[in-house]
């Protein structure tokens, strides 16, 4: 068994990008700048926003928080969205999820400007990557992808099996796995909360990718030996042995899976820094104008 370092992983490409900005600034040119909308208190997105905000000063960019209590009206939320398409210095933005009930995501992820839709939420984007177009892939799939092409992980001509349809990770991994390139080639599978012998299917899998939101979903009899497993799940539990009263742990049960497989992300460590790097590289993206004009 061998694991899957992202944490290892998204630091390098930390410096890689922290480099760039360095010669972009050198050069003259343009900050990148990201800016991120946070709506209410919730304790998983105040931290994810607070990583973004971090890794934004680590890579030399320019990040603006802009904050809302969960009373906004939608309304108030558009002409924020619209504020910021229409500033020149912004070059891309999030809006982050959940969203309050009251407040329709569909309405404002179709009101962001796709040219600076850096979480690839954007039905431009997402219409783009099925077709193998340029465009800014969501940042989870992105960084699984990142990951088994940096450990030089085969996946041409395996099966992989996806287990979750979410519009986040599951359907956009889904098609990330099966075209042409490396990463990419695979036969994919999507299993989901409908599916009959899901045991029987993800034993034929080379590849799983678990992205349920179920913790400890994916047992050890489920796995074949050999396999790589891909854990995208995060979900807080109670725990006695943690000072905050709860650990992180993800769809897979990491001691019954791990001595079965080749390779194994962990949890945290795993996938998690990737989905942040994969946001930092978006905005550098969006930056140089390498994708949209």
């Amino acid at each position: 068994m061998n694991l899957i370092d992202g944490k290892a992983t998204a630091a390098e490409i930390k410096r890689e990008i922290a480099e760039e900005v360095a010669q972009i600034k050198a050069a003259g040119g343009k900050t990148p700048h990201l800016a991120a909308v946070l709506v209410g208190h919730d304790g998983g997105s105040e931290t994810y926003v607070a990583n973004k905000v971090r890794s934004c000063e680590e890579v030399g960019f320019h990040s603006t928080l802009i904050r809302y209590e969960e009373d906004v009206t939608e309304e108030e939320l558009l002409a924020c969205v619209e504020r910021l398409n229409n500033d020149p210095d912004i070059d891309g933005f999030i809006v982050q999820l959940p969203l309050p009930k009251h407040i329709r995501e569909e309405r404002i992820t179709e009101a962001i400007d796709y040219r600076k839709d850096v979480d690839g939420f954007h039905p431009v984007n997402v219409g783009r990557m099925s077709l193998g177009l340029p465009c800014f892939l969501s940042a989870t799939p992105a960084g699984i992808v990142e990951l088994l092409k940096r450990y030089d992980i085969e996946t041409r001509g395996k099966h992989c099996v996806v287990l979750g349809r979410s519009n986040i990770v599951g359907k956009p991994v889904s098609m990330l796995m099966m075209q042409k390139g490396v990463p990419g080639d695979c036969t994919v599978t999507v299993c989901h909360s409908r599916t009959a012998n899901i045991k029987e299917i993800c034993l034929q899998a080379d590849i799983i990718i678990a992205a349920l939101g179920v913790p400890e979903f994916l047992k050890g009899d489920m796995v074949k030996e050999g396999a790589v497993v891909i854990d995208v799940g995060t979900t807080r539990v109670p725990s006695d042995k943690t000072k905050s009263g709860f650990k992180l742990t993800g769809d897979v049960s990491f001691e019954e899976v791990a001595p079965k497989c080749s390779w194994i992300t962990p949890v945290p460590g795993g996938v998690g820094p990737m989905t942040i790097v994969s946001l930092m590289r978006n905005t550098l993206l969006a930056g140089k104008k390498a994708i949209y004009r």
